[in-house]
């Protein structure tokens, strides 16, 4: 998770959120369990609509209700973590303010070292499954486990309640506490034990596949299963083995169809990254491209606080529809899948200010202490329906208009 209110990078308005990642997957950094068995038959799949945009939110979350009698929450969706976690009164050691009273929870709530979660995330103590989830950018979440009732509507029109297991934070470390959150904690939706896709497959809900797919102008959609992916139609590639979080492998970099001389790039997709990070070395071979490519067609805007390089124009730009005939496509060619190339658009790597400037979102991984692979965001996933298949193992991709894509029972494409 990287956010741009904590990357270190000046940015307008909070704009950019850290790469989700987490550093810790306990305080003895103790490996999650596996992918749990072959998915039960009879199961079905959930939709749900999300809220937020890359700019000026920079952000996507999905209302989840929680507890009995059910209450809404918003949630960070986040497929480059595990840990589902509320903001918690427990009581609160520290807290920021949340768009909906704290999670309450009760002592019948709390998980027992039993629980093979507990096992999972090796923290047990006292009576009680303590966690702690570190981010890169040093942020980080700390509580208590908890179990409580999820309701959501499946495809196949019924209700269900399952119960699961989540973080009860009532200790959150970020680089601005006493700014206002705007959502209650974070989805996630990663590979692990912990994660709400393995439990959901455990109790034969869904199958252990979630995906995807990020507005452009904002919104989008969220689902769990694979009822509705059209498998056909979708560029697959394999999941890499070097990696725990969600990675078509390494790739190799054009820009304008033409080599950038980065052939071993090890990528990583995170929807809880606002922007893209690229290493170094592929950062500033973009940028030495991309600059020699604009010639003296455009301006840097150095006066732009939004990202760390911005152009301008003779007039200030009004939409990406202005800017993108200067700019062309970045590609990523995976070594792992079959011809598995990933388009990346100028309306994917760029974003139009409020000062009117067209900005890079791509950003240098370094300077978020991101040294060995480069991480895919947001602003690269806006209208892509991305699917990350525990199932089979692979992740896909397919470029559609997030916004059309329907909310409940019919097929995504």
């Amino acid at each position: 998770m990287i956010r741009a209110s904590s990357s270190g990078v000046s940015l307008a308005r909070g704009l950019s959120r850290p790469v989700s990642l987490p550093l810790l997957r306990s305080k003895r950094r103790q490996k999650l369990c596996s992918t749990p068995e072959a998915s039960p038959r009879g199961t079905s799949s959930a939709v749900f609509p999300l809220s937020g945009d890359v700019y000026p939110n920079g952000l996507y979350y999905v209302t989840m209700n929680i507890g009995n009698p059910a209450k809404p929450y918003y949630l960070d969706v986040d497929t480059g973590s595990d840990l589902t976690w509320l903001q918690c009164d427990a009581p609160c050691q520290s807290c920021s303010k949340v768009p909906h009273p704290l999670y309450r929870p009760t002592k019948q709530k709390l998980v027992p070292c039993s629980d093979p979660i507990c096992s999972a995330l090796c923290q047990c103590h006292t009576a009680q499954c303590d966690y702690v989830v570190q981010y890169k950018d040093q942020g980080s979440s700390r509580g208590v486990l908890v179990s409580d009732a999820f309701t959501f509507r499946l495809t196949n029109s019924s209700t269900v309640r399952p119960t699961l297991t989540f973080g009860c934070g009532y200790d959150q470390q970020f680089s601005n506490p006493n700014a206002p959150a705007s959502t209650d904690g974070v989805l996630g939706l990663g590979g692990g034990k912990v994660s709400i896709m393995s439990q959901l497959k455990d109790q034969g809900v869904t199958r252990n596949v979630v995906g995807h797919c990020l507005g452009r102008n904002g919104g989008g959609i969220l689902f769990f299963g694979d009822d509705l992916v059209p498998y056909s139609k979708v560029t697959w590639a394999p999941l890499s083995l070097r990696h725990k979080n969600y990675s078509p492998g390494s790739a190799s970099l054009y820009f304008g169809g033409k080599s950038l001389g980065v052939k071993q790039m090890d990528v990583v997709f995170d929807s809880a990254s606002t922007y893209t990070y690229f290493t170094s070395q592929a950062y500033q071979a973009l940028v030495s491209a991309v600059k020699s490519d604009i010639g003296d067609k455009l301006k840097v805007a150095s006066d732009d606080p939004s990202l760390p390089l911005c152009w301008k124009g003779q007039k200030p730009f009004k939409s990406i529809s202005d800017v993108r005939k200067y700019f062309k496509s970045v590609v990523l060619s995976f070594v792992n899948g079959k011809k598995s190339m990933l388009e990346i658009p100028p309306d994917n790597y760029l974003v139009v200010t409020e000062y009117g400037n067209a900005c890079l979102g791509i950003l240098n991984g370094s300077e978020v202490k991101l040294k060995d692979f480069s991480v895919i965001g947001d602003i690269t996933l806006q209208d892509l329906l991305v699917v990350y298949d525990n199932e089979n193992r692979q992740i896909g991709w397919i470029k559609t208009a997030c916004d059309r894509l329907p909310k409940s029972r019919s097929p995504l494409l």
